[in-house]
């Protein structure tokens, strides 16, 4: 599917209709087809968002069906046994954007045989904090690795079906995301929150969708600046823009001349002011046109369906499903056991008489993992056996009933003849006593819809309520004579509301978090287990950053395997069982102290986003972290050599840096390395971050197999953005350039100069 505004038939035939309609159609198509208390009730009884799309767009009079919208960001969040696959969180740290892509298609592919075809599975806002409630829904906290993956997403679900990116912008935190006004400058803005926006829209994405929160004291879904001077214009975006749903628009009349283009999922605040607006002047009949024009354009070029109804959780979505669970998977931890340890553990296997677990654990220098030599496994924890793929707000997924594979699913398959024991854990000394009588134990830990996800506060969005419509009804009986009677019955609905509360872990979800460390129990379950029974194994699960301060040194082998989707429990046994090697980098920093990280408070009213979060900040104020930005331990070796760079000016829009390192698999078995590439700038002219992610390249290799790797990074990624100029500059002089396996990795490095020059907006 191309971009719809460069389809020239396309747009010959959108002028054509356009001028066909009369201002009541035009307007029609500037509003979701649902009325406000219908699709409430809806909502509130039927749970609508998982039984069928959003409509948008029909005018039977012109032949035009419309356009039908669906949620997706871990797959079609509707009822009909779509595949789920892992959360995006999960999928950034596969860093593969070629796998993002396939499963962008495989997502797109299932919502039309939904009969949807506009798919708002692009979820990129930054994760300046990782305690975001929504942390899971987005890839990471750098921009590059936003950008790949999510143009990635974007190019998959633009094949099939018009992709919806969102939250545009800075929106990252949840709790107060409808009252929040973000405080960023310029360079904040362009250098660290917005380019990956911008990488979406040049992969073609056919919508946008504004944000709920204020950027610079106006709210995201009526900022002139975002949306027409940076979106539209700046960076040439064809398709149209769409609101966040249901509260997504204050001032309907200031939304669309700033560049709103449609309002979603109910006729509400457009339909309620918009006609009024161009009736005495205030709204232009030509902005009317130009957004109308976008949604037709859009809508003329979604490929014929049907498709069929055997795309759902079919075998090869499934696989991708797979694969993406088992590439996320982070080993951040695999030691040996401590020689103390090993004699409890040879005392233990000589009482049962276990010769091959005793050969095994003499090997004192061997690794934890991956599990071998065991006849009897401990499995304990809230989640081994649960389906736990995440929160349950919009992009809460309905997978087929038992089409879900649990870790210890996944484990019984794997390893029949491997004796599990199972414990939830509730009791600590049942769990240890369980763990003690088996060869190993494995604790599976962590996060779940209640302690993290997406979050509403009712009394957040009574302003908004103010100016709900009347029930069609009495809508009949005639705007002049209703709408006097309806307001203060509005007003007392929105003064109801502004009293409510959301139940922190209720229904929904959970929220934003502030303290990352495990529940108490989880944490006292560990140091119970772990002195029971020393090779111990915790899997994490979860979306955000976990701290591990408190009791990684009791065991020798940690993992994440974050909400790993239908398939996770296979692939967590391939990586336990050392069928594959883990090949998962983590997406964010993990920090020894929650207070390395930015300040973060979810009821803000007020924050100021600047460049340090993440390893930036930590860099530059000079800590380590517990487990860097992009590190992940793997059951092979790698080396790196033979490292070049070289710009090249006239390669892309401003000129490309092409780098070239060769990798080679030195272990004993088949893995995955991830090679990333670090720029150290210059920093004379502006303070800039000592090391920032500039490009990075996902490698699959033999045992013994070495491979030239060849990356273009664009030179944007090399400058920074000077305010006065109003644009990228490159700065003149030395920009010492590392390959490495991690954001603080020393790596291979070399000195590149440069000459300097404005590269443009």
């Amino acid at each position: 599917m191309t971009d719809p505004a460069l389809d020239p038939a396309s747009q010959a035939r959108a002028l054509s209709l356009l001028a066909e309609m009369s201002l009541a159609e035009k307007l029609h198509l500037l509003d979701g087809d649902t009325p406000f208390w219908s699709g409430m009730v809806d909502i509130a009884t039927r749970d609508a968002s998982h039984r069928h799309p959003w409509p948008t767009g029909c005018l039977p009079r012109l032949g035009l069906k419309g356009l039908q919208f669906v949620d997706g960001p871990r797959g079609v969040v509707l009822e009909g046994g779509a595949t789920t696959f892992p959360a995006p969180i999960a999928r950034g740290a596969t860093w593969d954007p070629d796998l993002e892509e396939k499963i962008g298609e495989a997502i797109a592919r299932e919502a039309r045989s939904f009969g949807a075809d506009w798919v708002a599975a692009v979820c990129i806002n930054l994760l300046r904090h990782p305690g975001w409630g929504r942390a899971q829904e987005t890839y990471g906290e750098d921009p590059v690795h936003l950008g790949a993956m999510g143009a990635a997403m974007t190019r998959g679900l633009q094949r099939h079906a018009i992709a919806c990116v969102k939250h545009f912008a800075l929106n990252s935190i949840d709790s107060s995301r409808f009252l929040v006004d973000v405080r960023a400058s310029e360079r904040v803005l362009h250098e660290l929150y917005l380019p990956h926006f911008r990488d979406c829209v040049k992969a073609g994405a056919g919508s946008v969708m504004s944000a709920y929160n204020r950027v610079n004291g106006e709210w995201c879904g009526q900022h002139p600046q975002l949306l027409q001077d940076i979106l539209k214009t700046r960076w040439g975006f064809r398709g149209f823009v769409v609101t966040d749903f249901i509260f997504g628009v204050r001032d309907g009349v200031r939304a669309l001349l700033a560049g709103q283009d449609l309002e979603m999922p109910f006729r509400m605040i457009f339909a309620g002011s918009l006609s009024e607006a161009v009736a005495d002047g205030r709204l232009p009949i030509r902005r009317i046109d130009e957004a109308v024009l976008r949604l037709l354009q859009a809508q003329l070029t979604v490929p014929p369906g049907p498709y069929p109804i055997a795309l759902r959780h079919c075998a090869a979505h499934r696989q991708l499903a797979r694969e993406a669970a088992t590439k996320s998977i982070v080993l951040l931890k695999n030691d040996p056991l401590k020689t103390d340890q090993q004699k409890t553990a040879l005392q233990k296997a000589a009482l049962q008489k276990a010769d091959q677990q005793k050969a095994a654990l003499q090997k004192t220098d061997e690794p934890v993992l991956p599990l071998r030599g065991l006849h009897s496994l401990a499995v304990i924890g809230p989640y081994p056996a649960v389906a736990n793929l995440g929160d349950r707000g919009s992009s809460d997924t309905r997978p087929e009933p038992g089409s879900v594979v649990s870790p210890l699913a996944g484990l019984q398959a794997a390893a029949p003849e491997l004796r599990l024991q199972v414990a939830d854990g509730a009791d600590p000394q049942a769990a240890a006593a369980l763990a003690a009588d088996c060869d190993a134990a494995l604790l599976v830990l962590g996060l779940d819809w209640r302690l993290e996800g997406e979050h509403i506060h009712p009394g957040d969005i009574a302003p908004i309520l103010q100016q709900i419509p009347p029930p069609d009804g009495l809508l009949r009986l005639g705007r002049s004579r209703v709408l006097p009677l309806w307001r203060p019955v509005a007003r007392l609905i929105a003064w109801i509301t502004s009293y409510g509360s959301a139940r922190q872990g209720g229904d929904f979800a959970s929220g934003d978090r502030t303290a990352l460390d495990l529940p108490p129990e989880q944490v006292a379950l560990i140091e119970a287990v772990a002195a029971a029974n020393p090779r111990t194994v915790v899997v994490l699960m979860g979306g955000g950053a976990i701290l591990t301060e408190g009791w990684q040194d009791r065991v020798p082998g940690l993992l994440l395997l974050w909400y790993p989707g239908q398939q996770g429990g296979e692939a967590l046994a391939d990586v336990l069982l050392g069928r594959v090697s883990p090949s998962g980098r983590l997406p964010f920093t993990i920090p020894t102290d929650v207070a390395h990280l930015p300040p973060f408070e979810p009821r803000a009213h007020q924050v100021t986003y600047d460049l340090w979060h993440g390893y930036r900040r930590l860099r530059r104020e000079g800590h380590r972290a517990a487990y860097p930005f992009g590190y992940g331990l793997s059951y092979s070796r790698f080396e790196l050599a033979d490292f070049t760079a070289a710009i090249e000016p006239q390669a892309g829009e401003e000129g490309e840096l092409l780098v070239e390192v060769t990798a080679r698999n030195v272990g004993a078995m088949e893995a995955d390395e991830v090679v990333q590439v670090y720029l150290e700038p210059p920093g004379h002219v502006v303070e800039r971050p000592a090391r920032v992610l500039v490009g990075f390249q996902r490698a699959s290799l033999a045992m013994g197999e070495q491979r030239r790797l060849v990356m273009r990074i664009p030179l944007r990624r090399l400058a920074y953005f000077e305010e006065s100029s109003d644009g990228f500059v490159l700065e003149s002089g030395l920009h010492r350039l590392v390959v490495a396996r991690h954001a603080e990795d020393a790596g291979l490095a070399l000195e590149l100069p440069v000459e300097g020059r404005f590269l443009g907006r």
